[in-house]
């Protein structure tokens, strides 16, 4: 619950309250939105498609908003807004939202209670940590006879004599005012005490808005004092041509030594980053110190002044991260290779097509637009997502005639460059061209019947298959006749001095 998250000690105060300080934190670094605009409600539909117009919940708090637009138009058929924790001044462009039940602008600057009689199905209203002291402008929620609950703890009204009894009397179809439940008997009560709570209220609240009329005047007196001491400090602070300011022009030739001493002040950076450093450190700490009372102008001033240091702390951090321009052409005029996006790649001489093929390994999915390609006639440079690549080409080509395109498999990206040389090539010979010719005609009488392919046919008597019958027979013919006996033969002797040694075997024809 919003209530118990921040109590009461949200007061008037004589100095700078610390939920400025809490404030502050939990504003958001990355959007700086003062109006409600269509991208960010379609950042917050996210749940719904992104789309708008059948948008039934939303939470735009912590958005730095400072007016109220456009919701009542685009999202008719809103139940559920949160507009805690932004700097709206006034209820606005809200009463054409008939099915709205909760609206919550807790930790904003309302001053008025205003602007909600058409809201028919109202049931809860959070005003949280406001500024509402014009206690009797709660009367404009009469017509919402659905409202159950009400939040106004942490307003200036609430400090009221007879501030509960007021309300309840004033809105009978209350049931829970400032997360306490409201009795019957409290109800009773509260009318019977109304006449006598009214006159009352009615004095505090006027005395309320004198008090608010003196604190927007002395807010005004003291910015406007501000902004003058802003400028009286710039004028003091305007140096001369040296840095410094004269009125003599005699005076204007300064000293040799405290020359020196100027470049060398000026030449060391890190001296001058620590005395910036202090100088904010000064200035935060005076501010923070500074008393002030708890009013909507101090919060906006809070506002303003977190800004200014968030925009001086990003401009510090795009310095730094600003990397010096690297050099793509010498003093001397030659280019320089360079691949600062770290891709591969490969250089192809096509010498049948006379051109050169460049295939670089960019990302698949990254968008073509994120591609910049600049052929010249001697290198060729491609800008991916901001960083250079320049590639230094072995022969001139054309510009003009150079083309390039996305590989829709690789995603790779192809750039064809023309030579400006053109290869001259010998042309064919006349007489291999006749013989070629020659050669391929078929020889007159060579007929038709000759180009047909001729298969030899095959004896089958002839042929080297094994037939079983006849092996059978001859086994047959074995059986039956008698056995022969064949003598082995005996080796012949060479000579005489060949002796038979028994024991090798003898040799067989």
């Amino acid at each position: 619950m919003v209530t118990a998250a921040f109590p009461a000690p949200f007061r008037p105060t004589t100095k700078k309250p610390r939920w400025c300080e809490f404030h502050s934190a939990l504003l958001p670094h990355r959007f700086c939105c003062l109006t409600v605009t269509e991208s960010l409600i379609r950042q917050r539909a996210e749940h719904n498609n992104c789309e708008i117009f059948s948008l039934e919940e939303i939470s735009l708090h912590q958005q730095e908003i400072e007016r109220i637009e456009y919701i009542d138009k685009w999202c008719r058929d809103l139940k559920i807004v949160y507009f805690q924790n932004n700097l709206i001044p006034k209820i606005e462009n809200v009463g054409r939202l008939k099915k709205l039940e909760y609206l919550n602008l807790a930790l904003n600057n309302i001053e008025c209670i205003e602007n909600l009689g058409g809201c028919e199905f109202l049931k809860k209203l959070d005003l949280t940590v406001n500024f509402v002291g014009k206690l009797t402008s709660i009367e404009s929620l009469k017509l919402n006879v659905h409202l159950q609950e009400l939040f106004l703890v942490g307003n200036p009204c609430c400090d009221f004599d007879g501030y509960r009894k007021f309300v309840i009397a004033t809105l009978p179809q209350l049931k829970w005012l400032d997360g306490k439940e409201i009795t019957r008997s409290e109800q009773i009560q509260a009318l019977q005490d109304y006449p006598i709570v009214h006159q009352q209220i009615l004095e505090q609240q006027q005395a309320y808005v004198l008090k608010r009329t003196k604190e927007k005047e002395e807010s005004q007196n003291n910015l406007e004092e501000k902004e003058n001491n802003e400028k009286a400090g710039k004028k003091k602070q305007s140096p001369g041509f040296d840095g410094q300011r004269y009125t003599d022009i005699n005076n204007t030739i300064l000293d040799h030594r405290q020359n020196t001493e100027n470049k060398q002040r000026n030449s060391d950076g890190e001296e001058d980053n620590d005395k910036k450093n202090i100088d904010e450190d000064e200035m935060n700490r005076k501010f923070w110190e500074e008393p002030s009372q708890y009013t909507p102008e101090s919060r906006l001033e809070t506002h303003r002044y977190m800004e200014k240091l968030r925009e001086s702390k990003d401009k510090d951090k795009n310095q730094k991260k600003q990397k010096p321009q690297r050099m793509l052409i010498t003093p001397e005029g030659r280019v320089l290779n360079v691949n600062e996006p770290k891709i591969n790649f490969t250089l192809t001489d096509d010498e049948e097509n006379n051109q050169f093929i460049l295939d670089l390994a960019v990302y698949r999915y990254m968008d073509t637009s994120l591609l910049d390609i600049d052929v010249q006639p001697t290198h060729v440079c491609v800008m991916i997502k901001g960083k250079v690549f320049q590639l230094v080409l072995p022969a001139e080509v054309k510009p003009d005639s150079s083309s390039g395109k996305r590989s829709q498999t690789t995603g790779h990206l192809l750039v064809t460059m023309p030579k400006t040389q053109e290869v001259i090539r010998p042309k064919p010979n006349s007489t291999s061209t006749a013989r070629s010719a020659t050669s391929t005609k078929p020889h007159p009488d060579v007929t038709r019947a000759t180009r047909h392919i001729e298969k030899l046919e095959v004896d089958p008597s002839k042929h080297l298959c094994v037939d079983l019958t006849n092996i059978v027979a001859e086994r047959k013919t074995v059986a039956q006749g008698p056995l022969k006996f064949y003598p082995q033969k005996v080796p012949e002797r060479n000579n005489d001095d060949f002796h038979d040694n028994p024991e090798v075997p003898p040799l067989l024809d």
